[in-house]
């Protein structure tokens, strides 16, 4: 039965996300003191448990943007939580913020990994969902996060990661990760140098990770984001929307959940 439910995941999203009533509603949740602002949204009109997934934010920190991805995932029969990684729902205006707060998370990551452990209970003790099935995807800032945590070992059936930064100070050891892994890249992002490519790849090679890389054609840094142009030009980065790259990641990433969640 669970089986025949998951082989269903992708064509009951593709087909029936027009019918999809999501419920959506934020949820504080706590890590070591500190109060995290998350959002979980599923669709209400299924009463089966189905697999969630965990969205990990931008540098920028918890806004809309994520919160929009944990909805699409929502229409697709996932229950979503968008996370907080920051605390207190902290947002940054200024790419210095977001450096600062996004380099308290990388330079500590065992405060990251606890927070990420508190949304991933949140998660799998939801109403909703499938506590056996679960994976996270993370964008940018949050990409890094979810390689992260499956080079950490935690019981992940996948994590993907768009557009996320490749390095690590502790890179993934052999028959340690349990995720699948899947990082959608833009082939033209200036922040991800051919080097980190090839050693990100022999890092999974070496460590028997079960993962794949797409490079999309054209893309730069933030190209899932319609909002990238807007900070790109305000603040002078290559950011930049590419409707093309995001609609075909997101399509891929579709099929890889559910491979991942089948097998």
């Amino acid at each position: 039965m669970r089986h025949l439910l998951q082989c269903g995941l992708l064509c009951f999203g593709l087909v029936s996300s027009a019918q999809a009533k999501v419920i959506a509603e934020e949820i504080n949740y706590q890590s070591d003191g500190t109060t995290l602002k998350g959002y979980l949204a599923y669709d209400s009109t299924t009463k089966d448990k189905r697999p969630g997934v965990l969205v990990v934010h931008e540098w920028w920190g918890h806004n809309e943007y994520a919160r929009e991805r944990a909805r699409k995932l929502a229409k697709l029969g996932y229950v979503a939580l968008a996370v907080d990684m920051y605390g207190d729902g902290k947002q940054a205006a200024h790419p210095e913020d977001a450096q600062k707060f996004s380099s308290e998370i990388a330079n500590n990551m065992s405060v990251g990994k606890a927070r990420f452990e508190a949304a991933m209970a949140v998660l799998k003790a939801h109403k909703a969902t499938d506590n056996s099935d679960i994976a996270a995807i993370g964008y940018c800032f949050g990409g890094a996060v979810v390689l992260q945590m499956a080079r950490e070992g935690l019981d992940l059936d996948a994590v993907v990661s768009f557009h996320g930064s490749l390095g690590t100070a502790k890179p993934a050891q052999a028959d340690t990760v349990k995720a699948k892994v899947m990082v959608a890249h833009g082939a033209a992002d200036p922040f991800v140098k051919p080097e980190q490519i090839t050693g990100f790849m022999d890092e999974m090679n070496q460590a028997g990770v079960d993962y794949r890389f797409t490079a999309y054609g054209g893309a730069v840094h933030s190209f899932t984001n319609p909002t990238a142009d807007k900070f790109g030009e305000k603040f002078d980065l290559p950011l930049k929307y590419n409707k093309q790259a995001d609609e075909d990641s997101w399509r891929d990433m579709q099929i890889f959940l559910q491979q991942a969640f089948t097998d």
